[in-house]
């Protein structure tokens, strides 16, 4: 804990620096909000199939349930900006005979501090943090199930310093040589059934690892007016167990087609790499019809 004291405290020195930076271009946000860029929308989707019991063709009764939550808060004036991002999904389904699973379950929230070093670059600080709202489960015979994750475990806190370049309004690259992270797993019975516990060593709670290198890249663009892409890469690689297969990948991929100014067709893809997870590449993907709400500042 000590070390995330120390991390903490040194955040808080970059945040007052940067903070000093925007007092003193003199903004009042209650007269003046032409300098930012906000957005928040939220989703819902539902989907049941039911069938009779002589229905010869086969198929099983359920009920599916998802939800997301997105917002955006940016701001820019002049050299310096700050870019904040939340996104929350939530996703269940009971298939009869079966207990209640999750389809889905991600807390992401980033936030970036830039300074303007040229056409394209910038400097910039960052901190992004994820994790999941419930208890996951692996589930075996007879509907067994066995805990394998939870809130907070696992969880990561990523910081970054670095570069940044961002040639157009669609795409972004973050390369940060100096990017710690935290790993959490703060339940202790979690190493019964994953014995890597995330990376965390056994008796601890957190994993501080100081000396890293993060790429994080960002792709998001409406297509046409009715189609657009939201995607996320990042990459994470501690240069003390430095090695191709150690090094961390996750790529976050949602695709929305609007069919109505409220209903939409929502496809996400999750896809991650993490030797402490698991030596296999992960994956998920879901498929939805639901509603969705959106509301922004721009005129």
């Amino acid at each position: 804990m000590k070390n995330l004291f120390t991390f903490c405290f040194f955040l808080f020195i970059i945040s007052q620096t940067f903070g000093q930076d925007i007092d003193s271009l003199n903004i009042d946000s209650k007269k003046d909000t032409t300098y930012w860029d906000s957005e928040f929308s939220a989703g819902l989707n539902f989907n049941q199939a039911a069938f009779s019991g002589n229905w010869k063709a086969g198929g099983v009764n359920s009920v599916a349930f998802g939800s997301i939550v997105s917002g955006k808060a940016n701001y820019a004036k002049g050299k310096l900006s700050w870019d904040n991002q939340l996104e929350l999904i939530y996703g269940i389904v009971k298939n009869e005979g079966q207990q209640l699973r999750k389809s889905n379950d991600r807390i992401f929230f980033d936030s970036k501090v830039g300074y303007k070093a040229g056409k394209n670059w910038s400097y910039f600080g960052s901190i992004n943090f994820l994790t999941q709202f419930t208890d996951g489960f692996e589930f075996g015979p007879d509907d067994q199930r066995t805990l394998i994750s939870g809130f907070l475990s696992p969880a990561f806190l990523t910081s970054g310093i670095g570069m940044e370049y961002k040639p157009n309004k669609d795409f972004a690259l973050r390369i940060a040589p100096f990017s710690p992270r935290f790993t959490f797993v703060t339940d202790p019975t979690i190493i019964q059934n994953v014995p890597s516990n995330y990376g965390v060593p056994e008796g601890q709670t957190v994993r501080t690892e100081w000396l890293a290198l993060q790429l994080f890249a960002t792709y998001n663009k409406d297509i046409t007016d009715n189609l657009s892409i939201r995607s996320r890469y990042q990459m994470f690689a501690n240069y003390e167990t430095l090695a191709f297969r150690t090094i961390d990948h996750r790529l976050d991929v949602t695709l929305i087609a609007k069919i109505t100014r409220f209903v939409d067709v929502t496809f996400t893809s999750i896809n991650v790499y993490d030797l402490d997870m698991d030596p296999g590449i992960q994956y998920s993907q879901a498929l939805a019809l639901g509603i969705l709400y959106k509301v922004n500042n721009k005129k």
